[in-house]
């Protein structure tokens, strides 16, 4: 099980929101790449970046930042980001510029054939983050629900060749009360590839209780908040995670 640290990028600083709004947002570091350094050092064998105002315009907007945070990790440890990745000409520069992984969030639900084409044009490099609550997918930012069933949908992005699947339950993101561990084992149940699970881990706990159902399909589990505000020690909770994987 893979613990990753979620780095949130608003205005060029690393921020934390609570339930996705913009105007609830807690400033955490003003130097991102000095942030991905220290939580390499903690032991992070990945790192999940994510353009909150990219997200919300479209585009991506921390550029600068994320290059800062690139050049830093160099070739260290893989990298993901999501957040105003709407085009394919952003998706080969996030590439070019030594991201391993783009996320495509509320551009793949509203238009599938940009995401079948992405997966397409760079295999193996595009995941697709689905944010649901009780069980329907959310776009924009969280600000509008659909009608869509969460799991018919990484269906059939597994079947376009989408590279894994990061859950995010919004009820419970930023909020450290708990990961939603049923409704990501059912959705990773129900698909080939792996799936990453995020939103409301708060402490050991949580880690144990994806550690325990890691075997149906869950890779890894981002974390923000918790680690952020010290109410979980990431470098031990990352090798308590390594030892409940131990096959005995």
């Amino acid at each position: 099980m893979l613990l990753i640290p979620a780095i949130d990028l608003k205005d060029g600083h690393c921020v934390r929101l609570k339930q996705g709004d913009m105007d609830d947002a807690t400033v955490f570091s003003e130097d991102p790449a000095a942030m991905a350094r220290h939580w390499i050092d903690q032991g992070a064998r990945r790192l999940h970046l994510v353009d909150l105002n990219g997200a919300f315009a479209g585009k991506p907007k921390n550029e600068a930042a994320i290059r800062a945070i690139l050049d830093e990790v160099g070739e260290e440890i893989p990298v993901q980001l999501g957040g105003g990745i709407r085009d394919l000409d952003t998706i080969e520069r996030c590439l070019d510029d030594g991201l391993t992984y783009v996320i495509i969030g509320t551009a793949a639900v509203k238009n599938p054939g940009f995401l079948h084409d992405a997966c397409g044009a760079f295999p193996g490099h595009v995941i697709v983050g689905l944010d649901a609550k009780d069980g329907k997918v959310a776009v924009d930012g969280w600000s509008k629900m659909t009608g869509h069933d969460v799991v018919d949908l990484a269906k059939k992005f597994e079947d376009y060749g989408v590279e894994a699947v990061i859950y995010t339950d919004i009820g419970r993101d930023g909020m450290m009360n708990g990961v939603n561990v049923e409704a990501t084992v059912k959705l990773a149940q129900a698909l080939r590839i792996p799936v990453i699970a995020s939103g409301g881990i708060a402490s050991v706990k949580d880690v144990k209780a994806l550690c325990a159902v890691a075997d149906e399909g869950i890779i890894g589990a981002i974390t923000g908040r918790a680690i952020y505000e010290g109410k979980l020690d990431f470098r031990k909770a990352q090798a308590e995670a390594d030892k409940l994987s131990v096959k005995t």
